[in-house]
């Protein structure tokens, strides 16, 4: 048996859920609501505040179907009640943030400014000049949207600036000096 999909999720208080005879399973809570079509192979039941997802069959397909769909479900509820968030850091002399009416203008050493603008269904909030989070309540959209801002400018491998996860290690390569002076 999946041993994501046989852990039953926890239904916090506040968070309504249903799904229908299509297969759409929808979750609302405090910050919103969130929808997911789920494959008839799976089926979901209530149980002491719980939901458990069951599979029709032991099939190799059926399995697979069964831990993905807990995740996301799962990831619904979350955030649903308490959001999610994905932390950057600006690094790099001259990099920096700030709020030009409702988006962001952010100098990445560029011969222009980059303007970001939040989708729906996501805010932006500055700390600072060189912190930006992204928050909302659906976690794949606040994961692209960061690796979105990231991959406007990656930390640089020799010098180490440009856009980083808070906590990301980047490791630096030694350059062309440190090579010929026999360091490296």
């Amino acid at each position: 048996m999946s041993r994501v999909g046989a852990r039953p999720i926890p239904i916090p208080d506040g968070v309504k859920w249903s799904v229908d005879d299509r297969g759409l399973v929808e979750v609302s809570g405090s910050l919103g609501q969130l929808s997911l079509r789920i494959d008839p192979s799976i089926s979901l039941h209530e149980a002491e505040d719980q939901i458990r997802v069951l599979r029709a069959s032991d099939s190799r397909r059926h399995k697979e179907m069964h831990g993905l769909y807990r995740s996301l479900i799962a990831n619904m509820v979350e955030g649903v009640s308490k959001g999610f968030s994905k932390q950057l850091e600006i690094q790099g002399v001259g990099y920096r943030a700030q709020m030009q009416g409702g988006r962001i203008e952010v100098q990445l050493g560029f011969s222009h400014p980059v303007f970001l603008e939040a989708p729906d269904g996501l805010d932006y909030v500055l700390d600072g000049q060189t912190r930006l989070t992204v928050k909302g309540i659906d976690k794949e959209l606040v994961g692209r949207e960061a690796a979105r801002i990231r991959a406007l400018r990656p930390p640089d491998p020799y010098k180490g600036k440009g856009i980083r996860y808070v906590g990301e290690v980047v490791k630096t390569k030694p350059g062309k000096a440190a090579v010929t002076a026999g360091i490296g």
